[in-house]
């Protein structure tokens, strides 16, 4: 048989053999299962270690157990439990599903593919692995783990976020895909690539597709999947201002509800062309007493460097009054941070900025 034509059969049951034996069954989101729990787990799988992602399930499931929890919240208090694991659009999906989930399902999470694709952030693969996963439905999925393993076991050449490439692998993973044990099979291809064919030096010996794996007869483990055409990664700067009244608050600004950090509190921000002093006056309303520059932060994102440059600022005093801060404190834009208060979720360098302006670390 070429190793190029694996049959449907041979190749699930030797899947399903090794997930019998050596796959993950004790996971959180295994337990109590559910399309409400497998979903948290999933959007929260996204682009994170499923080590990372244990520790924020619990805690959000122990504060959001079931679907109308989650809808019913504040999204500050959504972000709160959100906060550190990034990407926090991921977050303002999941909240907004569950409002839509709520007012257009009665709250019951919906069982038809097209619906569950319809809501905010989930993609095929998501909708796919959600409903195989938890309700046993035959659904073919397609995250990176699994990508990985089809590219090898292929040898199919090309970056998977290539249209064309990902639809060859999306027809290897549905052919493949049985009509039974769906969520045991789906689990065990995401447990391969995580834990066996892993990116570098993958444990060939313990794979259970390894005498069908073209890659490995080949020896070009390393090749496949084809990897993103490099691009340079543009570097952008900005000032953080860190601003403390008399009663040690520090002064945060809502971000907008879209893009970079949406919708959380930020420390204010300002081009690295203004002048510090004269955009406190203008914009605060207040004179600015000193400033203390400390070394620049980087903080990645996937697509860019955002270089911070914080800037610590003690007000000039006025007699026996906090007038020339409290007025800032007009609307819902801007919150004086005592450091213990919950006040929703905060980008993970401007914590760590404000636990270096407390003497503290994180």
């Amino acid at each position: 048989m070429s190793k190029t034509a694996l049959k449907t059969p041979s190749f699930s049951r030797s899947v399903l053999t090794w997930f019998d034996m050596y796959g993950r069954k004790y996971l959180p989101w295994q337990q109590d299962r559910s399309p409400y729990r497998v979903w948290v787990s999933e959007i929260m799988l996204q682009q994170t270690q499923v080590a990372t992602v244990i520790p924020y399930f619990e805690a959000f499931m122990a504060r959001f157990p079931h679907l109308h929890d989650l809808a019913d919240a504040p999204l500050d208090d959504v972000l709160a439990r959100w906060s550190g694991l990034g990407y926090y659009a991921r977050a303002r999906n999941l909240h907004r599903a569950a409002q839509i989930v709520r007012d257009q399902h009665d709250g019951i999470f919906p069982m038809r593919f097209a619906d569950v694709l319809a809501l905010p952030g989930i993609g095929r693969s998501t909708a796919g692995a959600i409903l195989s996963l938890a309700l046993n439905q035959h659904h073919a999925i397609l995250d990176g783990n699994v990508k990985r393993v089809l590219a090898r076991v292929f040898a199919v050449n090309g970056w998977p976020g290539k249209t064309s490439v990902a639809e060859l692998l999306w027809q290897h993973s549905e052919r493949l895909t049985p009509k039974k044990r769906v969520a045991d099979f789906n689990q065990a291809m995401m447990d391969l690539g995580a834990g066996i064919c892993t990116r570098s030096r993958p444990q060939c010996g313990l794979c259970p597709l390894q005498r069908s794996c073209v890659a490995f007869s080949e020896q070009r483990q390393t090749d496949y999947p084809g990897k993103k055409p490099k691009k340079t990664i543009p570097v952008r700067e900005t000032q953080m201002l860190l601003l403390s009244n008399a009663n040690s608050e520090v002064l945060l600004q809502r971000r907008p509800p879209t893009g970079i950090w949406g919708g959380l509190l930020s420390l204010p921000e300002i081009s690295m062309d203004d002048d510090v002093s004269g955009w406190c006056e203008k914009h605060l309303g207040f004179a600015v007493g000193e400033q203390t520059c400390w070394p620049v932060v980087r903080h990645t994102f996937s697509h860019f460097h955002l270089d911070i440059s914080p800037v610590l600022i003690t007000p000039a005093s006025v007699a026996g009054s906090n007038a020339h801060t409290m007025s800032v404190m007009e609307g819902p834009e801007w919150v004086w941070y005592k450091g213990c208060a919950d006040i929703g979720g905060l980008p993970a360098p401007v914590a760590r900025l404000l636990a270096k302006m407390r003497g503290a670390s994180v």
